[in-house]
């Protein structure tokens, strides 16, 4: 959101064609002169550059050399440290002073190194001492000129970032474990030489120490860069960067704070801040931007032209502050912060005036071209077949052996994954191809994208992912699809896809028959009924035969569904205490049935439903997603974020916002438009105060700030809160459709059975009813199925031409209430009970002659004519707790069976 850049003072590309990392920067008086600027050097200066042959992992500057306390620069390489000096030297012509550097020791390693730290290692006065860490986990320790000791760190498997502290005397790094350790420098050196490690008997006479930790803390994540600052004398902080957090520890391990970053990080620097206490961290990220915290509060955010590696502070030619940036590329740059917002305008266009019947001759050239070309080669060339690319999944019977659920919401001790592989087998050669996996939400995927660049003719590929039950609420559906985009050699595009249902176990468990329950289904069927052991082996308790006809479902998110199979008739009752969560188990009783008879060599076994349309059930989710009451909105929680108790101690020209947000208890998307309002309105505010601090910075005479400093610190703070709140507010409206979703599709597959519809039949109803996969501020499902379903009442179901006559409204838009949509969806319903048909035909519009059962009223033709026959429609669609047949259920426990 910031409007900063950070100032271009100084930058030069490094090198050609060679990669950096985070220690091949050094900031450091290198040469001795006192002021860290080189003596009369520009800042655009190259004032040395060495070939030294071998790679180089890392660079410091120190007091490397016995005898003086002069700064050296020290050269990590894989196999070798290298120390030199650099000096510099007046020139006899114009190009100033020369600068020479010169070996003054060098220490060939027996170990490839991985990085290195030095200081002033067991108290030492006066020079520095350096750490080599190995990539196979040991420290060798040098004194300047000579080699001390080497020690392995115990358990070591992957280097890590390594620092040494001062005060403690300690060298920190992060294990291969995930956790940070600390080494006392005294019990380095006491402890088991490194050549003798193997030497068993030798420890057994007490000739050395074991290495012991003196404390570890488990981050849970693979470390960046370590770094340690000191407050004063007394008190230390351990700086560790992680890959999605980062943490300040205490000098004994103890963790002192930690944030947890919204990019993925790439470098860091802490250092001490103005305010007494409190320390300033710069973070660089993957995403081009350079963050300011204070602790944990994000104070600066500014736009970098490059992804840093390595970051470093200092004072170049008087100018103080100047952070020195590095990115893996060689881009090296000296800026300042704060001073080059991007205030982009667009430009005017110029107008002109169209010709617009030149505009209609050439468009039906071009449509003439198109339809010749479609004629004589159709849209894909014959020649191709459609079994280039052919796609299929397995769902593995059993649960993972180790579930791979992670951050899951759900109350259950330990959330099951099941694996599902995808093959795909090509007959010729592809480019580009893209898998793409899709569940219903709140299921989720280990990974959804697999990408492969060539695969060559009659190859196959196999990829696998888990998928486990992230959220507390139930999907709509437990199907499915894997998406597979890809190009041939011609370069035309194509798409193959697979569809794949996951067990009904991965969401439920077995759960105790309720007695008693608010919502009931019945479904008849033309078979015998089936033992519900056979058709859900999983969920069954072998143990009581005399409840083979009841059985208890338990989802994970707490809700609880009850199955039972009449004993005497051919039905089926569903039962439960919430509307929606009756559709899963519905679905999967009708499938399971369908397979059962399948594999009888049965062909005509079919369901039906005979009882009353639930469409009261369904109308209260309706209304339930569309006037939810967010209770209280976000009053509560800005004055909670920002620690307020009494509105009259908000600033003036927020407490109009407020008040409206006290009164607001309005539908969830026009509660979310209220708040991205706001939202706009503060963003707009803090960049606008953004630039008045910046033409009081830019002034050279500068006036006072006038609190603008206190107001952006709140607008901020409001900010942050209005956000936190849209985010709440989406993720409610998103449960609450996809509780919707589950109850239409429900409703969609009870009318299907109703009406014995066609598959045809019952697409137009899912299109109609399901036209959205998410709910959005700018288009709901309200409005949208209202729409789809108007169509089909003024086409397919139309009963006269007065109907087909009717204008329907072409602009979406949020409806006051939802009677008008309840009106239409029970129209449609009566329609279809009297006899009409749903057709995508062209022929479908014409006025169709139903035929009328008899004593039902007919179709009204108009707004008026529906007022009259609303109490009668209100009548054939009753609100019915527990829906009832035509043959009454006996009145019986329902733990006894269903029985005529």
């Amino acid at each position: 959101m910031s409007l900063f850049k950070a100032r271009d003072w100084w930058s030069t590309v490094l090198g050609e064609k060679e990669e950096f990392d985070q220690g091949c920067l050094c900031l450091a008086d290198v040469d001795n002169t006192g002021n860290g600027q080189g003596d009369g050097a520009q800042a655009e200066d190259l004032l040395l550059e060495v070939h030294l042959r071998d790679p180089i992992l890392q660079v410091e500057v120190g007091k490397f050399v016995s005898g003086t306390e002069m700064l050296h620069l020290a050269v990590l390489h894989s196999r070798k440290l290298c120390v030199y000096s650099v000096s510099g030297s007046l020139g006899n012509v114009e190009h100033g002073t020369q600068y020479q550097i010169k070996l003054m020791y060098e220490h060939n390693l027996q170990r490839t190194a991985c990085n290195m730290t030095y200081g002033s290692f067991g108290g030492v006065k006066g020079r520095d001492l350096i750490c080599i860490q190995s990539m196979d986990g040991m420290l060798m320790v040098f004194e300047q000129e000579s080699y001390a000791f080497g020690r392995f760190l115990p358990g070591s498997l992957l280097p890590g970032p390594l620092a040494y502290s001062s005060r403690t005397d300690s060298f920190i790094t992060v294990s291969s474990c995930r956790q940070v350790e600390s080494y006392k420098y005294q019990v380095l050196a006491f402890a088991t030489d490194a050549d003798k490690r193997q030497e068993t008997e030798q420890q057994k006479l007490g000739s050395g120490k074991r290495l012991v930790v003196d404390w570890t803390l488990n981050i849970g994540e693979q470390a960046l860069d370590i770094c340690i600052v000191s407050f004063n004398q007394s008190a230390s902080s351990v700086f560790v960067l992680g890959e999605r957090n980062f943490f300040c520890l205490k000098d004994n391990g103890q963790i002192r704070f930690m944030k947890k970053l919204d990019c993925s990080p790439s470098c860091f620097l802490p250092y001490c801040s103005v305010s007494e206490g409190t320390i300033n961290t710069l973070i660089g990220n993957h995403n081009n931007m350079l963050h300011v915290y204070q602790d944990v509060t994000l104070k600066w955010a500014t736009q970098l032209p490059h992804i840093p590696v390595a970051v470093r502070v200092g004072c170049l030619h008087d100018l103080k502050g100047v952070i020195v940036t590095l990115s893996d590329d060689g881009h090296l740059q000296c800026s300042y912060l704060g001073t080059d917002p991007s205030l982009f305008q667009a430009p005017k266009v110029e107008s002109r005036e169209l010709n617009y019947d030149e505009l209609d001759v050439e468009l039906k050239e071009l449509q003439k071209i198109i339809k010749d070309v479609n004629k004589s080669q159709g849209v894909w060339p014959m020649t191709e077949r459609e079994d280039d690319l052919k796609v299929s999944a397995v769902v593995s019977p059993n649960f993972d052996s180790v579930s791979q659920s992670t951050d899951v919401e759900v109350g259950a001790d330990l959330v099951p994954s099941v694996t599902v592989k995808v093959t795909l087998q090509n007959r010729v050669t592809l480019q580009k191809i893209r898998l793409s996996v899709y569940v219903q939400p709140p299921l989720v995927l280990t990974c959804d994208q697999f990408t492969f660049e060539f695969m060559a003719p009659e190859m196959t590929r196999t990829v696998g992912f888990s998928v486990y039950l992230k959220g507390s609420y139930l999907p709509s559906e437990l199907e499915g699809n894997a998406v597979v985009s890809y190009s041939r050699p011609t370069g035309i595009p194509r798409v193959s896809q697979c569809k794949f249902r996951l067990p009904l176990k991965l969401i439920c468990l077995p759960g105790q028959p309720s007695k008693t329950a608010s919502h009931k289904l019945t479904i008849d069927t033309n078979k015998s009924p089936v033992s519900l052991l056979s058709l859900f082996p999983g969920f069954a308790n072998q143990s009581e035969d005399d409840q083979v006809n009841v059985m208890g479902f338990r989802f994970l998110g707490g809700s609880r569904v009850t199955l039972l199979a009449s004993k005497t008739s051919q039905r089926y009752r569903i039962q439960s205490e919430q509307f929606e969560d009756l559709w899963l188990i519905t679905n999967e009783l009708i499938i399971r049935l369908q397979e059962y008879f399948e594999k009888q060599g049965i062909k005509d076994f079919a369901c039906s439903f005979s009882g009353s349309m639930p469409l009261q059930e369904y109308f209260e989710l309706i209304d339930h997603h569309f006037e939810r009451i967010y209770f209280d909105l976000v009053s509560y929680l800005m004055l909670l974020k920002l620690g307020l108790k009494e509105v009259n101690k908000i600033p003036s020209f927020f407490s109009n916002h407020v008040s409206v947000l006290h009164t607001c208890t309005e539908k969830l998307r026009i509660n979310g438009e209220k708040l991205e309002e706001l939202l706009s309105e503060r963003a707009v505010q803090f960049r606008a105060i953004q630039r008045r601090l910046l033409t009081r910075f830019k002034d050279k005479t500068p006036a006072p700030l006038q609190h603008l400093d206190t107001l952006l610190d709140g607008t901020y703070k409001q900010v942050i809160s209005l956000a936190d709140a849209v985010e709440e507010n989406q993720d409610n409206l998103f449960q609450s459709f996809t509780r919707l979703k589950s109850a239409t599709h429900l409703v969609i597959l009870l009318i299907g059975l109703w009406q014995k519809l066609s598959a045809d039949q019952i697409a137009i109803l899912e299109a109609a009813f399901l036209p959205l996969q998410q709910d959005t501020q700018e288009l709901g499902w309200e409005e949208t199925v209202d729409a789809a379903i108007s169509h089909l009442l003024k086409t397919c179901l139309s009963k006269s031409s007065k109907e087909q006559a009717l204008n329907l409204s072409s602009q979406l838009s949020i409806p006051k209430d939802t009677s008008r949509l309840k009106k239409h969806i029970t129209l449609l319903c009566d329609r279809l009970a009297k006899g009409g048909r749903l057709c995508l035909s062209t022929d479908a519009a014409a006025p169709q002659t139903m035929v009328m059962p008899g004593g039902c009223a007919t179709i009204p033709e108009s707004d008026l004519e529906e007022r009259s026959v609303e109490q009668d429609s209100t009548e054939l669609f009753t609100n019915h707790k527990h829906l009832i047949v035509e043959t009454p259920i006996a009145e019986v426990s329902p733990l006894q069976g269903v029985s005529e």
